[in-house]
C-alpha cells in the first residue's frame, strides 16, 4: 500500500528539531484553550477564556473582542433573558474551526450550552451570524470546562437541497453531533468521551478519542479507540470504532494528542520493515475487516466474537444493504472487541505526560515536537532505529503545560508552542562550530562546509555533493592537516609592489598588468620608473626647468605620460575675492596694476592686502511683498571670501537676514527682507557695495481665476489674473486650492498652475478658496466670487473619428471630383475645404477615395497676384486642403458661352439618337431570344438535379442511418473511446500551444541537472506555497500584463500553466478569478464597451475562465454531451468517406464546406476488400472502400475497420504497414508512388485502386514532377496544346461549377438529426445542468445588475462568450481534446461549418442573408431561428434554477481537486511559471515592494529566496 500518510499519537510519537534560541511571544490575561491557523494568510487565531484574538504570523495582535462573561447557568435553556439562576459565567472557547471559502471563522464557547458563532476571518471583531433561538440542536460544544472538544469542516449531500456545508463535532455529550442538526443520534454518555483529535480523509471522517468500556467502568480505566464514517453519512449507519493499544497489556492505554502528516523516508522504512505501523490504511484495512464479520459470520472472526453494539441496545440482524460509501450501511454504531484491537509497542517513553505533538519531515527525516506538563518541548528524531531526544525548546520553562496546540507556521521553519498562557514562536539552535552542530543530531541542522556554519540543508550551496553538508550520526566533521602555499594574490597595480610580492607575481611593461605569467618584467630593477618630478605645478606663462629621474624607459618610446600639472591662475577668477580663494598651493596672487589674477612671479607689484569694495551688478527679484519672507539674490563681484565676510546687507533701507548656506564666493549670495531704494552690502574691512538698481516692496493682489470648475482627478490649468502678480520669484509662490497644492506652471503678470487630486473622499459640494501664498509671511486669497468648484471626473463615452491618418494621398483628377485615398479617415465634409482660385468651393460628399465639390456660379480670380495680371481665360487652381495639408490637383476652365442657332442643334441630337434606338433595340431582340434558350436549357438541368438531390438525400441518408445504427451497436460494444482526466487536459491547455505535442507540459520532461533536483523541487514548492498568496499572485498578474511583451500567446500558456499549479485548490483558483473578473467588468463597464468583454482571450483572466469551464464540464461531457457529439463527428466522417476525397486538395465530394466542396465529376465505383491481417489469424475482414483512393487512403479505411474497437492511439500508423494486393498466386505491394504512376505533362498522379488494374507502363521518376490525385489545381494548368473543344468544355465547366453547391444540401439534410440531438444536449436546460454554469450564469446576472448600463442583450452577450463561444465551439471544432479520435482535414472543414451555426444561433445579431452570403451561412439559414430560441429558452431556464452555494460549489472544486491533481504534471507548471517570475523578475519586485499588504506579508523576501535557490540569483538577502 502506498503512503499516504501517517497518524502519530502520542503513545507513538516522533519528532522534529528546534530551529533557534531568540523567540517571539504573545501573553494572554486569560487561559488560552485553543490557537488554529489560517493556510492562506498565516494568521494566527487565540481562543481563550473570555476573549478571542488575531495574531499575525509573528504575533502581532491585529483584533480582538471580548466574549465573556455573560449571563447564564448550565440550567437554562437559551436565550437566557428570562432565566432567574444566570450569572457572571466565564466563557471558555471550546472550538475554533476555518473556513477559508467563506472567509468565515467558527468560533464555540461554553456559554448557552455550546452555541457557536461565525465571525469574519479578517477582522475577529466583526460578528457575521449568532443565534440562541434554534433549540437544543444548535447545542454544537460543550459547556464543561474540562471536556475536549474538536471538529472538521464537512458537506452531507441532501437531494432537495443538494450539498450542505457543516462541520463535525467529537464531545462529551455525544461521540458526534452534526452542526447543520440534520439528525442527532441519542448517543448515551456512560462512555465518557474524551476527544482528542479529528481528520478527513478519501471520503471518510476519523475520530480519535479515549473511552470507557461502559457504565460499570466508569471511573476507572479507559481505552483509545479510532473510529470512522463516511462524510456524507448524516445518519451515521457507517460509524465504526476499532480498539488501539499501546504495549501488549495496554499500559499506556489513553491518547493525548494526535498528529496526521507525511513520513520521511527513513520512518517509512522502518515502520514497513518491523511490522509495528503502517499508514492510516491499516487501520482500514481492519475496519474493513470487522465490518464485513457483521455481513458474512454474524459478527464473528474465527468464530470469536469481534464486534458489538456499544450504543445500542438492539439484536437485529446487521443491515446488508450497499451505502455510496464504500460498503456500509449499518442499523446502528459498532465497535470492534478488544480481543481485536490493532495493537503494537511503544518505542519512546518518558516518565510524566505528553500533552503535544507536531511532526514534519526534514532531510528524508520524519521529526517531531513533544509538549510536557513541565512545559518542556522535546525534539526527538526517527531518522535511525532508535528515537531519541536531541534538543529541548530554548527560553525559560515556566513550568506551565504544553497545551494540544502545538504548530507550524506555513514554510515549516517556526514552531507555535501554547503553554496555558504563552504561544513563543521557536526556531533551531545556531552552534559556532561543526562539533556542537553535528553533536545534537538534528536532522534541520548540519555543518556547511562551504560556508563554516551550521545550517539548514536547504540553505548551503551545493549541499547535495558528498562531504558538503554534513549531518550526524554517520558524517564526521573536516579536519584541516595541512595547506600550502599559505597565501595567494597578485592584484597589485604598481610594477614594484608587483614583483616584490612574495606570491611571485610578475608585471607585464606594455599593458600595466600584474599577473602570475612568465612576462617582460623579472625583478624591482626592470621595472620602468618615473622618480622625483619637480616641480609637479607649472604656471602657464612663466618659464621654470623641469627635472625628474627616469629608469628602464626604452620600452615606451614613442609614448606620451602625464608627470606634471600646467594651470592658469586668471581661469575662473575674475575678481580679487575669486583669487585670494584660490588653494595657495597655485601661488596665485590679485595684481591691482593688471587687475587680474596671476601667478606670484608674473605680478611687479605688491598684493593689495584688501580686495577693492563690493560691485552689486543684479538683484533677483526686483519687487518683493510688504511683509518681506522672501528670497532675493544678489549678484556681483568681490563680495567676501567666504560666508562669514558678510558684515550686514540692508533691502530698501530695510535689514536682510543672511542665508549663509545660499552663499557662493563673490559672485552671489540671498537673503530674505522684511519701499523703494537700493540694495547695500558691507563685507569683512569696513567695505561697502551699493546696486544701481532699486528694490521695490509691492502689495500683489489677485483678483480673477479662470477656468472656475475642474474635475476632482486634477490637471485643470487655471490662471490667476491681478495686479503685481510678479512679485518675488515663481520658487517663492505657492497656490493651493482649498488646501490643495496646485503646480505653478508659468510665473509673471500673470500666474498659470495645474490643480491637484482632490483628495477628499467625496466631491465637494462647496467651492474652494484660491490663494496665493508669497515667501513665508504673505498670503493673497482670490475673492470668493472666483472660488474654484472641483466637479465629477468626466467620463469618456464616445469619440470621433477613430482613425486618422499621416497623410492623404490625393489624384489629379478631373475638377470637382478630386480622387485619391485616405480622405474620411480623421476628417468629415464640414471640416474638409476647396479653393478654386480665391473662392472657397462647398464639399458636398466626402468618401474615403473621393469628395464631390460644388463650383462658383461665376468665375472667381486667381489667388496669386501673379496670376492675376495673366489673361482671364487661363485656368484656375483647384486647391484641396485637409487641416495643415494642402495639395493642387488640377485646374478649372471657366468657358465663355456661345450661342448656336436651334436649327443646328436639333437635327445633330435628333438624328444620332434615332439610330441608336434602332441599333438597340435590335441588339436587345437576338440576345433575349438567346436568353430565353438559355434559361430551358438551365431550366431542365435544374429540375433534373432537384429531382436527383431529393433521391439522392432519400437514399443517403437511409443509408447513414443503417450506417450509423452500426456504429451505435459498436458503441455499445466498444465503448466511445473518451481520454483521461490528463490528456484532456493536457490537449485543451496547451496543444494549441506553438510547440504542441512536444510541449513540456506534454512531455512532462524538465531539463533539470540531477544533482540540482531535490533543490528545485523544494523551491518549487516554496513558489507553489507563494502562488497561494493571493496578494502576490494579483500583483504577478498585473506586472506581467502590464508588460508590452507579454503578448497574446503568452498570456495564454500562463494562465493554463496557471490552472495547473493550481488545481489542487481549484476553490482558490476560482476566488482569483472572480477577483480579477470584477476588474475586467469595472473596466469594461466603464472605460470600453460592455459587449466586448470576454470576446477574446486577451488577458489572463479570459483564459482562466475558459479553463475553468474546460475543467467543470470534463464530467458533463462523459455522461451527457459527449455521445451526440461522438455520433455527429462519426456521421461526418462516415459521409465524408463515402465519396471521392482528394488527398491532395483535401477536398471531398460531400461535405458541408463549400471551400472543401471537389467541383468535379469523378467517377468511382464502391469496392469490397477482403483483408487478412499478417501474424493475427486467418479471419478475414471486409472492407468497404472506394477505387478512386489513394494506397494511403485504402489503409486508412483497413485500419479504422479491423481495429475499430481500439482508441485511435493504439492503432499501427498508415506508415507502419505495407498493403500487398494478392489477385492470385503471387503478390504485389502497393504505395502512393512507384514506376508505373501515370504523368500528365509534367504532373504525376498518385496511385489508387483502379490504377493497379489497368496496363502497367513503367515511366522514370522526375525530381521536378508535380503530384496530384484527383483533380489539378485550376490556376496551375500545364501550358500544352489543348484538344479540340477542350477551350469551350473548360469555360462550361467554370460556368457551372457552383451547381456543385446542391450536394452541401445533401450532406447536411443527411446529417440533420445528428446535429439537432448534439445541439439538444448542450442546449437543454430541462436536463442536467453542470454547476459550474448555473454558478457562472448567476455570476454576470449579479453583476450586471450592479451596473446601471448593462443591457440585458450585453449578459446575453457575456453568456454566450463565456460558455458556447468559449468552451462548446472549441470542443466542436477540435473534437480529438476529449476522444482519442484523429480528425482529418475535410472532416475539420464540415465541423467548422456547425460550429460556426452554433455560433451564430448564441448571438442576438439578426444576419441578413442575400445571394452575396456565404453559401456556408446559407445552409442553415432555415434553422437558426429554432437554434436561437434554443439558446435563449437554455439561459432563461438556468436563470430559474436553485441558485448554486458557494459552498456548493467550493465542495464540487474541491472534489475534483481531490480527484486529478495528482494526475497532473504540477511540478513542471511550477517551473514553467517560475521562468516568466524570472523574466520579470524586477517588475514584480517593484510591484510587490509598492504594495503594504505584500510588505506585511514579506512576499519580496519569500520569492528572492525562490529565486536564489532556484537560479542562484543575486539579491540582496
Amino acid at each position: 500500500m502506498a503512503w499516504r500518510w501517517v497518524l502519530a499519537a502520542i503513545l507513538a510519537t516522533l519528532s522534529l528539531s528546534l530551529l533557534g534560541s531568540a523567540y517571539d511571544e504573545f501573553t494572554s490575561d486569560t487561559l488560552i484553550n485553543n490557537v488554529v491557523q489560517d493556510p492562506i494568510t498565516s494568521r494566527l487565531y487565540v481562543g481563550t477564556v473570555n476573549a478571542l484574538y488575531q495574531l499575525d504570523q509573528s504575533l502581532h495582535p491585529e483584533a480582538h473582542t471580548r466574549t465573556g462573561p455573560e449571563l447564564d447557568n448550565r440550567q437554562c435553556t437559551p436565550p437566557v433573558t428570562s432565566c432567574e439562576e444566570a450569572v457572571e459565567t466565564d466563557n471558555h472557547n471550546k472550538l475554533l474551526l476555518i473556513h477559508p471559502s467563506k472567509d468565515t471563522l467558527i468560533v464555540c464557547g461554553s456559554l448557552y450550552r455550546g452555541i457557536c458563532s461565525l465571525r469574519n476571518l479578517s477582522n475577529v471583531e466583526q460578528l457575521l451570524y449568532f443565534s440562541d433561538t434554534k433549540g437544543e440542536k444548535s447545542y454544537v460544544a460543550s459547556a464543561e470546562e474540562g471536556v475536549s472538544v474538536v471538529g472538521v469542516m464537512s458537506y452531507y449531500f441532501n437531494k432537495d437541497k443538494g450539498n450542505f456545508t457543516v462541520f463535525l463535532v467529537g464531545g462529551r455529550t455525544a461521540p458526534i453531533i452534526e452542526a447543520s442538526a440534520v439528525q442527532s443520534n441519542p448517543f448515551t454518555l456512560r462512555y465518557l468521551h474524551d476527544f482528542r483529535h479529528v481528520f478527513k480523509d478519501e471520503g471518510f471522517v476519523y475520530f480519535l478519542f479515549s473511552r470507557t468500556l461502559g457504565a460499570q467502568d466508569s471511573g476507572t480505566k479507559n481505552f483509545t479507540f479510532i473510529s470512522r464514517m463516511c462524510e456524507n453519512d448524516h445518519n451515521y449507519y457507517s460509524y465504526t470504532e476499532l480498539q488501539l493499544n499501546c504495549s501488549a497489556g495496554n499500559k499506556y492505554n489513553k491518547v493525548q494528542a494526535a498528529y496526521v502528516t507525511l513520513p520521511g523516508e527513513a520512518l517509512a522504512k522502518n515502520m514497513s520493515s518491523s511490522g509495528w505501523y503502517g499508514p492510516v490504511g491499516a487501520q482500514d484495512k481492519r475496519l474493513v475487516e470487522i465490518i464485513g464479520a457483521c455481513y458474512s459470520t454474524k459478527g464473528q472472526i474465527n468464530n470469536k466474537s469481534a464486534v458489538y453494539s456499544p450504543y445500542s441496545s438492539k439484536s437485529d440482524e446487521l443491515c446488508k444493504i450497499e451505502n455510496e460509501c464504500g460498503a456500509e450501511f449499518l442499523p446502528s454504531p459498532l465497535a470492534s472487541r478488544a480481543e481485536f484491537a490493532l495493537a503494537t509497542d511503544p518505542v519512546f517513553t518518558k516518565k510524566g505526560l505528553m500533552t503535544a505533538v507536531a511532526v514534519a519531515v526534514e532531510t528524508e527525516n520524519a521529526v517531531a515536537f513533544l509538549g510536557t506538563t513541565l512545559g518542556e518541548v522535546l525534539a526527538n528524531s526517527d531518522g535511525h532505529s532508535n528515537p531519541e531526544v536531541y534538543g529541548r525548546a530554548p527560553g525559560e520553562n515556566t513550568g506551565d503545560k504544553v497545551n494540544k496546540n502545538l504548530l507550524f507556521d506555513t514554510s515549516l521553519t517556526h514552531l507555535y508552542i501554547t503553554t496555558e498562557k504563552k504561544v513563543p514562536v521557536q526556531a533551531c539552535h545556531l552552534k559556532t562550530d561543526c562539533q556542537s552542530c553535528v553533536a545534537q543530531k538534528d536532522p534541520y541542522c548540519g555543518w556547511c562546509v562551504l560556508q563554516g556554519k551550521c545550517t539548514r540543508k536547504g540553505d548551503c550551496p551545493r549541499a547535495e555533493d558528498d562531504n558538503t553538508w554534513l549531518w550526524s550520526p554517520n558524517q564526521q566533521c573536516v579536519q584541516i592537516q595541512a595547506f600550502n602555499p599559505p597565501n595567494l594574490s597578485c592584484r597589485k597595480t604598481e610594477c614594484i609592489a608587483c614583483v616584490t610580492s612574495e606570491w611571485q607575481c610578475q608585471w607585464n611593461a606594455q599593458d600595466h598588468t600584474c599577473s602570475d605569467r612568465d612576462v617582460s618584467v623579472d625583478g624591482a630593477d626592470s621595472c620602468p620608473q618615473f622618480e622625483n618630478p619637480d616641480p609637479h605645478l607649472i604656471p602657464v606663462g612663466y618659464l621654470i626647468p623641469i627635472s625628474f629621474q627616469g629608469k628602464n624607459l626604452d620600452i615606451y618610446k614613442d609614448h606620451t605620460f602625464k608627470i606634471v600639472v600646467l594651470y592658469n591662475c586668471s581661469l575662473g577668477r575674475e575678481d580679487c575675492s575669486l583669487c585670494k580663494n584660490a588653494d595657495p598651493k597655485y601661488s596665485c596672487v590679485w595684481c591691482a596694476n593688471m587687475r587680474s589674477c596671476v601667478y606670484r612671479e608674473l605680478c611687479q607689484s605688491q598684493e593689495p592686502a584688501q580686495c577693492p569694495n563690493p560691485k552689486i551688478t543684479e538683484i533677483i527679484p526686483r519687487f518683493g511683498p510688504l511683509n518681506g519672507g522672501i528670497v532675493v539674490t544678489i549678484k556681483g563681484s568681490n563680495l567676501g571670501i567666504k560666508k562669514e565676510d558678510i558684515k550686514k546687507v540692508t533691502v530698501a533701507g530695510v535689514d536682510c537676514v543672511h542665508q549663509g548656506d545660499r552663499y557662493s564666493v563673490s559672485t552671489r549670495y540671498s537673503d530674505s527682507p522684511i519701499n523703494q531704494g537700493v540694495v547695500e552690502v558691507e563685507v569683512e574691512g569696513d567695505r561697502r557695495g551699493r546696486s544701481e538698481v532699486l528694490f521695490t516692496y509691492r502689495d500683489p493682489i489677485p483678483e480673477k481665476v479662470s477656468p472656475l470648475k475642474g474635475p476632482v482627478a486634477g490637471g485643470t490649468v487655471i490662471t490667476i489674473s491681478g495686479k503685481h502678480l510678479d512679485t518675488a520669484n515663481k520658487n517663492d509662490v505657492i497656490v493651493t486650492v482649498g488646501g490643495t497644492p496646485c503646480e505653478v506652471l508659468s510665473f509673471g503678470s500673470e500666474i498659470t498652475c495645474e490643480t491637484g487630486v482632490y483628495k477628499g473622499q467625496k466631491v465637494p459640494l462647496e467651492s474652494l478658496r484660491v490663494s496665493v501664498r508669497y515667501g513665508k509671511s504673505t498670503t493673497k486669497d482670490v475673492p470668493v466670487t472666483f472660488n474654484f468648484q472641483y466637479s465629477e471626473n468626466p467620463k469618456l463615452t464616445d469619440y470621433s473619428p477613430k482613425t486618422s491618418f499621416v497623410c492623404p494621398e490625393v489624384n489629379d483628377q478631373p475638377p470637382l471630383s478630386p480622387q485619391g485615398r485616405g480622405f474620411s479617415k480623421a476628417m468629415t465634409a464640414e471640416e474638409a475645404q476647396a479653393f478654386v482660385g480665391d473662392a472657397s468651393c462647398k464639399v458636398t460628399i466626402l468618401q474615403d477615395d473621393k469628395l464631390f465639390l460644388e463650383a462658383p456660379s461665376t468665375q472667381p480670380r486667381a489667388r496669386s497676384k501673379r496670376q492675376r495680371r495673366d489673361t482671364s481665360s487661363d485656368p484656375l487652381d483647384l486647391t484641396i486642403k485637409f487641416g495643415n495639408g494642402e495639395w493642387v490637383v488640377g485646374s478649372v476652365n471657366y468657358e465663355r458661352k456661345y450661342e448656336v442657332p436651334l436649327a443646328i442643334i436639333i437635327p445633330a441630337v435628333i438624328v444620332p439618337m434615332l439610330l441608336f434606338i434602332a441599333v438597340s433595340v435590335y441588339c436587345y431582340r437576338r440576345k433575349s431570344q438567346q436568353a430565353e434558350r438559355e434559361y430551358e436549357k438551365v431550366k431542365h438541368q435544374l429540375d433534373h438535379l432537384e429531382e436527383s438531390v431529393r433521391d439522392r438525400c432519400k437514399k443517403e441518408f437511409t443509408d447513414l442511418m443503417i450506417e450509423m445504427e452500426d456504429q451505435t451497436n459498436d458503441l455499445s460494444e466498444a465503448r466511445i473511446p473518451f481520454l483521461d482526466y490528463k490528456t484532456y487536459t493536457d490537449r485543451v491547455f496547451f496543444l494549441p500551444s506553438k510547440d504542441g505535442d512536444n510541449d513540456v507540459m506534454i512531455t512532462g520532461k524538465l531539463d533539470i541537472p540531477e544533482g540540482r533536483k531535490v533543490i528545485v523541487a523544494q523551491a518549487l514548492n516554496q513558489f507553489s506555497n507563494l502562488l497561494n498568496s493571493k496578494t502576490f499572485l494579483i500583483n504577478f498578474i498585473k506586472t506581467l500584463e502590464g508588460r508590452p511583451d507579454f503578448n497574446a500567446r503568452s498570456r495564454v500558456y500562463f494562465a493554463s500553466l496557471l490552472t495547473v499549479a493550481l488545481h489542487g485548490k481549484l476553490e482558490y483558483y476560482t476566488d482569483i478569478m472572480r477577483s480579477l473578473l470584477l476588474e475586467l467588468m469595472e473596466e469594461y463597464v466603464h472605460s470600453k464597451n460592455p459587449k466586448l468583454m470576454l470576446r477574446r482571450s486577451e488577458t489572463v483572466v479570459e483564459r482562466m475562465l475558459c479553463n475553468w469551464m474546460s475543467i467543470c464540464l470534463y464530467q458533463f461531457l462523459r455522461d451527457s454531451a459527449g455521445e451526440p457529439l461522438y455520433k455527429l463527428f462519426k456521421a461526418i466522417k462516415h459521409q465524408v468517406e463515402k465519396g471521392p476525397v482528394d488527398a491532395k486538395m483535401k477536398k471531398a465530394k460531400y461535405t458541408l464546406n463549400d471551400t472543401g466542396l471537389l467541383g468535379d465529376d469523378v467517377e468511382y465505383c464502391v469496392l469490397t476488400l477482403q483483408v487478412l491481417v499478417h501474424g493475427e489469424g486467418p479471419d478475414v475482414t471486409p472492407v468497404k472502400v472506394l477505387n478512386c483512393d489513394t494506397i494511403s487512403q485504402v489503409k486508412e479505411k483497413i485500419i479504422e475497420q479491423v481495429y475499430r474497437n481500439l482508441p485511435y492511439s493504439q492503432r499501427p500508423k498508415v506508415d507502419s504497414v505495407a498493403l500487398e494486393w494478392r489477385p492470385g498466386s503471387t503478390g504485389q505491394i502497393l504505395s502512393d508512388m512507384d514506376l508505373t504512376s501515370q504523368k500528365e505533362g509534367r504532373w504525376k498522379r498518385l496511385n489508387t485502386l483502379a490504377h493497379y488494374n489497368e496496363t502497367k507502363k513503367k515511366n522514370a521518376l522526375l525530381e521536378d514532377d508535380k503530384v496530384f490525385h484527383l483533380v489539378r489545381p485550376a490556376d496551375e494548368l500545364d501550358e500544352v496544346k489543348s484538344k479540340r473543344g477542350s477551350l469551350k468544355a473548360k469555360a462550361t465547366t467554370k460556368a457551372i461549377a457552383e451547381i456543385y453547391l446542391t450536394r452541401l444540401l445533401s450532406v447536411k439534410g443527411t446529417l440533420q438529426q445528428f446535429v439537432d440531438d448534439f445541439f439538444r444536449s448542450v442546449l437543454c436546460s430541462g436536463a442536467v445542468v453542470p454547476p459550474a454554469v448555473k454558478y457562472f450564469f448567476d455570476f454576470l446576472d449579479e453583476q450586471a445588475l450592479k451596473h446601471d448600463n448593462v443591457e440585458e442583450e450585453t449578459v446575453h452577450i457575456w453568456k454566450t462568450n463565456s460558455l458556447p463561444m468559449r468552451f462548446w465551439v472549441n470542443i466542436l471544432k477540435n473534437p480529438h481534446f476529449i476522444f482519442d479520435v484523429h480528425v482529418t482535414e475535410v472532416v475539420d472543414a464540415s465541423l467548422s461549418v456547425i460550429a460556426q451555426t452554433f455560433m451564430d444561433a448564441c448571438t442576438k445579431t439578426e444576419h441578413k442573408l442575400s445571394r452575396e452570403s456565404p453559401s456556408n451561412k446559407l445552409l442553415y439559414a432555415k434553422e437558426i431561428s429554432t437554434y436561437k430560441k434554443m439558446v435563449d429558452d437554455y439561459y432563461k431556464g438556468i436563470k430559474q434554477m436553485v441558485p448554486v452555494s458557494d459552498q456548493d460549489m467550493n465542495t464540487h472544486l474541491a472534489e475534483v481537486s481531490r480527484e486529478h491533481t495528482d494526475t497532473l504534471n504540477t511540478q513542471a507548471a511550477l517551473h514553467q511559471l517560475y521562468q516568466y517570475a524570472s523574466k520579470y523578475y524586477d517588475g514584480i519586485i517593484q510591484s510587490l515592494d509598492e504594495d503594504p499588504a505584500a510588505q506585511s506579508k514579506q512576499l519580496t523576501l519569500r520569492l528572492q529566496q525562490i529565486a536564489a535557490a532556484l537560479e542562484n540569483k543575486v539579491t540582496d538577502l
